[in-house]
Protein backbone atom coordinates (compact mmCIF):
# COMPACT_ATOMS: atom_id res chain seq x y z
CA UNK A 1 0.00 0.00 0.00
CA UNK A 2 1.48 3.35 -1.02
CA UNK A 3 1.83 6.22 1.39
CA UNK A 4 -0.85 8.22 -0.43
CA UNK A 5 -3.47 5.49 0.01
CA UNK A 6 -2.96 4.94 3.72
CA UNK A 7 -5.83 5.85 5.99
CA UNK A 8 -5.20 9.01 8.00
CA UNK A 9 -4.75 8.64 11.77
CA UNK A 10 -4.72 11.87 13.71
CA UNK A 11 -3.65 11.60 17.32
CA UNK A 12 -4.60 14.23 19.87
CA UNK A 13 -2.10 14.07 22.73
CA UNK A 14 -0.24 11.08 21.31
CA UNK A 15 3.25 11.78 22.64
CA UNK A 16 2.83 10.27 26.11
CA UNK A 17 3.35 6.81 27.57
CA UNK A 18 0.46 5.17 25.71
CA UNK A 19 0.17 7.19 22.53
CA UNK A 20 3.83 7.31 21.53
CA UNK A 21 4.13 3.52 21.56
CA UNK A 22 0.89 3.00 19.65
CA UNK A 23 1.82 5.52 16.97
CA UNK A 24 5.27 3.99 16.49
CA UNK A 25 3.75 0.53 16.08
CA UNK A 26 1.16 1.73 13.56
CA UNK A 27 3.33 4.04 11.44
CA UNK A 28 3.49 1.50 8.59
CA UNK A 29 -0.29 1.02 8.59
CA UNK A 30 -1.52 4.61 8.70
CA UNK A 31 -0.53 8.09 7.66
CA UNK A 32 -0.04 9.53 11.15
CA UNK A 33 -0.03 13.06 12.52
CA UNK A 34 0.14 13.92 16.20
CA UNK A 35 -1.32 17.15 17.58
CA UNK A 36 -0.93 18.62 21.05
CA UNK A 37 -0.39 21.89 22.92
CA UNK A 38 3.17 21.80 21.56
CA UNK A 39 1.85 21.94 17.99
CA UNK A 40 -0.68 24.64 18.84
CA UNK A 41 -3.76 22.47 19.28
CA UNK A 42 -5.63 23.18 22.52
CA UNK A 43 -8.70 20.99 22.93
CA UNK A 44 -10.27 23.52 25.31
CA UNK A 45 -10.18 26.14 22.52
CA UNK A 46 -12.25 25.17 19.44
CA UNK A 47 -10.51 27.88 17.40
CA UNK A 48 -7.31 25.79 17.39
CA UNK A 49 -8.90 22.63 15.99
CA UNK A 50 -8.47 23.45 12.27
CA UNK A 51 -5.99 20.54 11.75
CA UNK A 52 -8.86 18.16 12.55
CA UNK A 53 -11.39 20.04 10.43
CA UNK A 54 -8.99 20.22 7.47
CA UNK A 55 -7.96 16.54 7.51
CA UNK A 56 -9.34 14.25 4.77
CA UNK A 57 -12.91 13.23 5.52
CA UNK A 58 -13.14 9.77 7.06
CA UNK A 59 -9.91 10.04 9.04
CA UNK A 60 -9.57 8.38 12.44
CA UNK A 61 -8.98 10.74 15.34
CA UNK A 62 -7.36 8.98 18.29
CA UNK A 63 -8.09 11.14 21.32
CA UNK A 64 -5.71 10.60 24.24
CA UNK A 65 -5.48 14.11 25.67
CA UNK A 66 -6.69 14.10 29.27
CA UNK A 67 -6.01 15.22 32.77
CA UNK A 68 -5.32 11.77 34.19
CA UNK A 69 -3.74 12.34 37.60
CA UNK A 70 -6.43 10.89 39.87
CA UNK A 71 -5.46 12.85 43.00
CA UNK A 72 -4.92 16.13 41.16
CA UNK A 73 -8.33 15.76 39.52
CA UNK A 74 -9.93 15.23 42.94
CA UNK A 75 -8.58 18.64 44.01
CA UNK A 76 -10.44 20.14 41.03
CA UNK A 77 -13.78 18.81 42.26
CA UNK A 78 -14.80 21.96 44.21
CA UNK A 79 -14.33 23.95 40.99
CA UNK A 80 -16.81 21.70 39.17
CA UNK A 81 -17.25 22.61 35.50
CA UNK A 82 -14.82 25.52 35.91
CA UNK A 83 -11.93 23.24 36.92
CA UNK A 84 -9.18 21.92 34.64
CA UNK A 85 -10.31 18.27 34.91
CA UNK A 86 -13.79 19.09 33.57
CA UNK A 87 -12.54 21.54 30.95
CA UNK A 88 -10.03 19.03 29.56
CA UNK A 89 -11.77 15.68 30.05
CA UNK A 90 -15.33 16.76 29.21
CA UNK A 91 -15.41 20.04 27.30
CA UNK A 92 -12.16 19.25 25.48
CA UNK A 93 -13.48 15.88 24.38
CA UNK A 94 -16.74 17.49 23.26
CA UNK A 95 -14.87 20.10 21.21
CA UNK A 96 -12.83 17.43 19.42
CA UNK A 97 -15.97 15.34 18.85
CA UNK A 98 -17.81 18.29 17.31
CA UNK A 99 -14.87 18.94 14.97
CA UNK A 100 -14.78 15.25 14.04
CA UNK A 101 -18.52 15.21 13.40
CA UNK A 102 -18.25 18.25 11.15
CA UNK A 103 -15.36 16.71 9.17
CA UNK A 104 -16.99 13.24 9.13
CA UNK A 105 -14.17 11.52 10.96
CA UNK A 106 -14.35 8.59 13.37
CA UNK A 107 -13.33 9.56 16.89
CA UNK A 108 -11.68 7.02 19.19
CA UNK A 109 -11.97 8.38 22.73
CA UNK A 110 -9.59 6.77 25.21
CA UNK A 111 -11.37 6.26 28.51
CA UNK A 112 -10.67 4.30 31.68
CA UNK A 113 -11.67 1.36 33.87
CA UNK A 114 -12.21 3.93 36.64
CA UNK A 115 -15.67 4.75 35.21
CA UNK A 116 -16.80 1.77 37.32
CA UNK A 117 -17.04 1.82 41.12
CA UNK A 118 -15.57 -1.66 41.57
CA UNK A 119 -18.45 -2.69 43.83
CA UNK A 120 -20.46 -5.88 43.18
CA UNK A 121 -18.23 -6.78 40.22
CA UNK A 122 -19.23 -10.04 38.57
CA UNK A 123 -16.69 -12.85 38.35
CA UNK A 124 -16.46 -12.37 34.57
CA UNK A 125 -15.79 -8.65 35.05
CA UNK A 126 -17.49 -5.52 33.82
CA UNK A 127 -18.69 -5.75 30.23
CA UNK A 128 -19.41 -2.94 27.79
CA UNK A 129 -23.11 -3.38 28.63
CA UNK A 130 -22.64 -2.49 32.30
CA UNK A 131 -23.58 1.01 33.43
CA UNK A 132 -20.71 3.10 34.79
CA UNK A 133 -20.94 4.44 38.35
CA UNK A 134 -17.77 6.48 38.87
CA UNK A 135 -16.40 7.21 42.35
CA UNK A 136 -13.82 10.02 42.17
CA UNK A 137 -13.77 13.26 40.17
CA UNK A 138 -11.31 11.94 37.60
CA UNK A 139 -13.66 9.02 36.94
CA UNK A 140 -16.69 11.31 36.81
CA UNK A 141 -15.06 13.60 34.24
CA UNK A 142 -13.92 10.69 32.05
CA UNK A 143 -17.43 9.20 32.04
CA UNK A 144 -18.95 12.62 31.32
CA UNK A 145 -16.40 12.86 28.51
CA UNK A 146 -17.66 9.56 27.08
CA UNK A 147 -21.23 10.88 27.18
CA UNK A 148 -20.21 14.21 25.66
CA UNK A 149 -18.57 12.46 22.69
CA UNK A 150 -21.59 10.23 22.06
CA UNK A 151 -24.02 13.18 22.40
CA UNK A 152 -22.45 15.00 19.42
CA UNK A 153 -23.55 12.25 17.05
CA UNK A 154 -19.98 11.70 15.84
CA UNK A 155 -19.04 8.25 14.58
CA UNK A 156 -17.20 7.02 17.66
CA UNK A 157 -15.41 4.31 19.58
CA UNK A 158 -15.11 4.52 23.37
CA UNK A 159 -11.92 2.62 24.18
CA UNK A 160 -11.52 1.87 27.89
CA UNK A 161 -8.00 0.93 28.94
CA UNK A 162 -6.49 0.09 32.34
CA UNK A 163 -3.03 0.21 33.96
CA UNK A 164 -1.02 0.45 30.71
CA UNK A 165 2.61 -0.68 30.66
CA UNK A 166 5.41 -1.04 28.09
CA UNK A 167 9.04 -2.11 27.92
CA UNK A 168 10.64 1.29 27.33
CA UNK A 169 9.73 4.95 27.68
CA UNK A 170 12.36 7.24 29.14
CA UNK A 171 10.07 10.19 29.83
CA UNK A 172 7.85 8.34 32.30
CA UNK A 173 7.79 5.08 34.22
CA UNK A 174 4.65 2.98 34.03
CA UNK A 175 3.68 0.99 37.11
CA UNK A 176 5.64 -2.13 36.06
CA UNK A 177 8.95 -0.38 35.46
CA UNK A 178 8.47 1.78 38.57
CA UNK A 179 8.01 -1.33 40.72
CA UNK A 180 10.88 -3.14 39.01
CA UNK A 181 13.21 -0.17 39.57
CA UNK A 182 12.42 -0.11 43.29
CA UNK A 183 12.68 -3.87 43.75
CA UNK A 184 15.99 -4.05 41.89
CA UNK A 185 17.50 -1.30 44.05
CA UNK A 186 16.50 -3.14 47.22
CA UNK A 187 13.81 -0.65 48.23
CA UNK A 188 10.68 -1.84 49.99
CA UNK A 189 7.53 -1.83 47.88
CA UNK A 190 4.19 -1.37 49.62
CA UNK A 191 1.66 -3.43 47.66
CA UNK A 192 -2.11 -3.15 48.02
CA UNK A 193 -3.90 -6.45 48.61
CA UNK A 194 -7.56 -5.38 48.38
CA UNK A 195 -7.73 -3.74 44.96
CA UNK A 196 -8.16 -5.65 41.69
CA UNK A 197 -6.83 -4.20 38.45
CA UNK A 198 -6.60 -5.39 34.86
CA UNK A 199 -3.13 -4.46 33.53
CA UNK A 200 -2.83 -3.81 29.80
CA UNK A 201 0.25 -4.28 27.60
CA UNK A 202 0.30 -1.16 25.42
CA UNK A 203 1.41 -3.04 22.27
CA UNK A 204 -1.93 -4.88 22.38
CA UNK A 205 -3.83 -1.59 22.39
CA UNK A 206 -2.15 -0.75 19.08
CA UNK A 207 -3.30 -4.06 17.59
CA UNK A 208 -6.82 -3.39 18.87
CA UNK A 209 -6.91 0.10 17.35
CA UNK A 210 -5.78 -1.31 14.01
CA UNK A 211 -8.50 -3.99 14.14
CA UNK A 212 -11.18 -1.43 15.00
CA UNK A 213 -10.05 0.81 12.13
CA UNK A 214 -9.95 -2.06 9.62
CA UNK A 215 -13.34 -3.49 10.58
CA UNK A 216 -15.03 -0.12 10.89
CA UNK A 217 -16.52 -1.04 14.24
CA UNK A 218 -18.01 1.57 16.56
CA UNK A 219 -19.24 1.53 20.15
CA UNK A 220 -17.59 0.73 23.47
CA UNK A 221 -14.62 -1.63 23.79
CA UNK A 222 -12.75 -2.77 26.87
CA UNK A 223 -9.21 -2.89 25.50
CA UNK A 224 -7.56 -4.43 28.55
CA UNK A 225 -5.36 -7.36 29.45
CA UNK A 226 -6.61 -10.90 30.01
CA UNK A 227 -5.82 -11.21 33.71
CA UNK A 228 -7.10 -9.27 36.71
CA UNK A 229 -4.89 -9.22 39.80
CA UNK A 230 -4.16 -7.26 42.95
CA UNK A 231 -1.18 -4.89 43.04
CA UNK A 232 0.37 -7.27 45.57
CA UNK A 233 0.08 -10.17 43.11
CA UNK A 234 1.50 -7.92 40.37
CA UNK A 235 4.54 -7.04 42.48
CA UNK A 236 5.17 -10.71 43.34
CA UNK A 237 4.85 -11.66 39.65
CA UNK A 238 7.28 -8.92 38.59
CA UNK A 239 9.81 -9.98 41.24
CA UNK A 240 9.56 -13.61 40.10
CA UNK A 241 9.70 -12.84 36.36
CA UNK A 242 12.82 -10.71 36.71
CA UNK A 243 14.38 -13.02 39.31
CA UNK A 244 14.72 -10.44 42.08
CA UNK A 245 16.32 -12.20 45.04
CA UNK A 246 14.67 -11.58 48.42
CA UNK A 247 12.38 -8.77 47.25
CA UNK A 248 11.15 -6.41 49.98
CA UNK A 249 7.37 -6.45 49.58
CA UNK A 250 5.00 -5.22 52.28
CA UNK A 251 1.27 -5.92 52.12
CA UNK A 252 -0.93 -2.89 52.71
CA UNK A 253 -4.66 -2.13 52.51
CA UNK A 254 -6.23 0.23 50.02
CA UNK A 255 -7.51 2.37 52.89
CA UNK A 256 -4.04 2.81 54.38
CA UNK A 257 -2.16 3.23 51.08
CA UNK A 258 -4.54 5.86 49.68
CA UNK A 259 -5.26 7.63 52.98
CA UNK A 260 -6.09 11.29 52.35
CA UNK A 261 -6.19 10.77 48.60
CA UNK A 262 -8.92 10.31 45.98
CA UNK A 263 -11.14 7.23 46.40
CA UNK A 264 -10.04 4.13 44.50
CA UNK A 265 -12.42 1.41 43.29
CA UNK A 266 -12.15 -2.11 44.73
CA UNK A 267 -12.58 -4.68 41.95
CA UNK A 268 -11.88 -3.35 38.46
CA UNK A 269 -11.99 -6.66 36.64
CA UNK A 270 -12.91 -5.79 33.05
CA UNK A 271 -14.14 -8.30 30.52
CA UNK A 272 -12.35 -8.11 27.13
CA UNK A 273 -14.35 -10.73 25.20
CA UNK A 274 -15.72 -8.12 22.78
CA UNK A 275 -12.34 -6.91 21.51
CA UNK A 276 -10.99 -10.49 21.43
CA UNK A 277 -13.86 -11.35 19.07
CA UNK A 278 -12.21 -9.04 16.53
CA UNK A 279 -9.24 -11.43 16.53
CA UNK A 280 -7.16 -9.29 18.89
CA UNK A 281 -5.05 -11.22 21.42
CA UNK A 282 -4.92 -9.29 24.67
CA UNK A 283 -2.09 -10.69 26.76
CA UNK A 284 -2.27 -11.76 30.38
CA UNK A 285 -0.01 -9.88 32.79
CA UNK A 286 2.52 -12.71 32.78
CA UNK A 287 2.54 -12.83 28.97
CA UNK A 288 3.04 -9.07 28.84
CA UNK A 289 6.01 -9.24 31.21
CA UNK A 290 7.57 -12.03 29.12
CA UNK A 291 7.23 -9.86 26.00
CA UNK A 292 8.86 -6.95 27.84
CA UNK A 293 11.84 -9.18 28.56
CA UNK A 294 11.97 -10.30 24.93
CA UNK A 295 11.98 -6.64 23.90
CA UNK A 296 15.05 -6.10 26.03
CA UNK A 297 13.80 -4.80 29.38
CA UNK A 298 16.40 -5.56 32.02
CA UNK A 299 16.74 -4.76 35.70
Amino acid sequence: MGATSKKKLLAVGGSGLVGSRILSLLENNFSIQNFSLETGLDITDPATLSPILNAPSGSIVFHLAAKADVDSCEKDKPLGENGPAWKINVEGARNVALACAKARHTMVYVSTDFVFSGENTSEAGYTEEDSPDPLGWYAVTKYEGEKAVVSTGVRNVIMRIAYPYRSDFKQKLDFVRAILTRLASGEEVKAVTDHIMTPTFIDDIAIALKAIAETGMTGIYHVVGSSSISPYEAVVTIASMFQIEKPKIEKISREAFFSGRAPRPFNLTLNNDKIMQLGVKMRTFEEGLKEMKLQGLRI
